[in-house]
């Protein structure tokens, strides 16, 4: 009995063989969102704050201070102080045209309970909002050994408190 055949990502594979997609990495992940998130072009830029979870949650060794610092300035403003990705996205400009070097913050062992995954799995819509909301609130938290850090510099350089 001839089995039928179907076009699979470059190559014919028989219906009797149903192929495995390969999990998705958390960049792929992150790359997926960033679809929804720049798609939605709301004045809000919920981008911003889907920007900064996934640098902070991703960060290595390797990670410039400056994405580091960035990231922890966006999530202390979204989380802290409710400040919309667009006015975050002004603060980094800000702080850009005014310091060269940045301070290298500890970086947690854990990067909080929320991952890129969980925010994709939750539907579009106010729900995926949500979700990135409580994923930046996931992701502040194990990095309050920097608040006073992330506060200092927003006090000296722009005058923030």
């Amino acid at each position: 009995m001839p089995h039928s055949s179907q076009y699979y990502r470059d190559e014919w594979v028989t219906a009797s063989f149903k192929p495995q997609r390969e999990p998705m990495t958390p960049q792929q992940q992150f790359d997926e969102l960033s679809f929804y998130t720049l798609e939605k072009r709301e004045p809000e830029f919920i981008h911003q704050h889907a920007v900064d979870a996934f640098a902070a949650q991703q960060a290595t060794s390797a990670t410039k201070d400056i994405t580091i610092i960035f990231a922890l300035v966006g999530l202390y403003l979204a989380v802290e102080h409710n400040y919309t990705g667009r006015q975050v996205q002004r603060i980094h400009m800000q702080l850009a045209a005014r310091r060269k070097q940045w301070p290298r913050p500890e970086l947690p062992i854990e990067r909080g309970n929320i991952t890129v995954a969980e925010v994709l799995a939750a539907a579009p819509g106010e729900a995926r909002d949500q979700a990135i909301h409580n994923w930046c609130a996931s992701v502040w938290q194990p990095y309050q050994p920097s608040r006073e850090l992330i506060q200092y510099l927003l006090r000296s350089e722009l005058d923030i408190t």
